[in-house]
């Protein structure tokens, strides 16, 4: 009984609070077929807070590795327009989407990392039209995650698999405060500290950041007007939603011409479906100009020859060390979760909402201002205890920010 109120208080959560679903909004769910009893939670729930059509996209990790071990590769690089047209066709009617990521990690380890390189080329090309409306913040959309066994046997190798998917369950119900008596109010508290820190930076304007930890010591340009977000977010409706639930972070835009330095990556990386760990990277005024991999090298390359945009940074986000994830001791090899343990940069396309007017930006104004696209966004975790932050302020002088992975300014000042 108590399972099932926690399942109950965490689908209430995710529609509340993550995407705050409206009366009469249409909601579209991303989901895999083994999360399937947790969606219909979601999806009754949704009627009950006044959904007119709850439509859900499934997914199933044993027929996508058939797709990609048997299909041509004309298959798999070919997005059908009518799968396009129905994203495009909800986001235009002003849905909410909330994705249910429960992908084993290690799903296509086995899969030549080109082809899985070109099928999500062809899938972010498909979908680029649809990404303006949730990188834009036209619509509301959240992003949590549900256990499957062989993720939970991934992060909890020595358990069965019953027994790892109960110890994710209680993982995810902690770290996403499912556990509190009540968890929207919770999450409300936490946004007011994410938000304190944000609105500090921005006070701030900082014209670079400064890294340095073993392994890393790097210098991030700031481009002018650029914008600190974090915890909930705003529709331009003016619909308020937790985009990230976990969320631990502000985050803000890195000017693609302006980073230098190298960086080591300090969690290991999932992307589609293969391992990345033990890289580094190099930058040049923006660019990545040499990395390294002792696993998944093959799988980086693919990743950063994805187009220009793809070997530079779309996003800058800081995370004390002492966040809760951190401190869970767990790496759960799941981007949502690992990316909140950790201060983290992503390559690819970055967030116009992160530069005062980006929204309304083309895409050679957003280049001018230094904000980058691509058709990836893949985030990647360079925190750790050890590392400093200073903030470069408009004259050149140094202040710290971070100190040993904590916090190093006072955000009531």
């Amino acid at each position: 009984m108590a399972e099932q109120q926690l399942l109950e208080k965490y689908a209430e959560l995710a529609l509340k609070t993550g995407v705050n679903l409206q009366k009469d909004q249409a909601l579209v769910i991303n989901s895999s077929i083994e999360g399937a009893d947790f969606t219909r939670i979601v999806a009754r729930k949704a009627y009950e807070l006044g959904a007119k059509n709850v439509h859900i996209n499934w997914t199933d990790d044993e027929l996508t590795l058939l797709k990609f071990e048997h299909a041509p590769e004309e298959v798999l690089t070919n997005i059908p327009s009518w799968q396009v047209e129905k994203h495009l066709d909800f986001a235009k009617d002003g849905a909410a989407l909330l994705a249910i990521r429960s992908t084993n990690p290690d799903l296509l380890k086995d899969i030549d990392p080109a082809k899985v390189a070109k099928a999500n080329k062809a899938s972010g090309e498909a979908m680029k039209e649809f990404r303006q409306y949730t990188m834009n913040d036209r619509i509301a959309w959240s992003i949590i995650s549900i256990p499957t066994g062989d993720w939970a046997q991934k992060i909890f190798p020595e358990k069965s698999r019953e027994d790892a998917i109960e110890s994710l369950w209680d993982s995810i119900f902690k770290i996403v405060r499912v556990d509190k008596e009540d968890p929207v109010a919770a999450w409300e508290k936490h946004n007011q500290l994410l938000h304190q820190a944000r609105t500090y930076l921005n006070k701030k304007a900082y014209r670079a950041l400064v890294f340095k930890s073993e392994g890393t010591d790097i210098r991030f340009e700031l481009p002018e007007g650029h914008i600190w977000k974090g915890g909930s977010a705003e529709t331009t409706g003016g619909v308020t939603f937790n985009p990230n639930m976990p969320t631990e972070e502000v985050f803000t835009v890195p000017h693609k011409y302006g980073v230098n330095g190298k960086v080591t990556a300090k969690k290991p990386l999932v992307y589609g479906g293969n391992m990345i760990d033990g890289f580094s990277l190099t930058f040049k005024d923006g660019k990545v100009v040499d990395f390294e991999a002792e696993k998944g090298y093959d799988t980086l390359k693919h990743l950063l020859d994805t187009d220009e945009g793809a070997s530079r940074l779309g996003e800058l986000a800081l995370v004390p060390h002492a966040s809760p994830i951190s401190q869970s001791g767990l790496i759960f090899y799941n981007t949502l979760f690992d990316e909140n343990a950790s201060c983290h940069i992503a390559l690819g396309k970055a967030y116009p909402t992160n530069v005062e007017g980006g929204s309304d930006m083309n895409e050679a104004e957003l280049d001018k201002h230094g904000i980058n696209d691509s058709l990836t966004h893949v985030d990647f975790m360079i925190g750790s205890a050890e590392l400093d932050i200073d903030g470069e302020t408009a004259d050149g002088n140094l202040e710290p920010v971070f100190r040993q992975g904590a916090w190093a300014i006072d955000f009531n000042e």
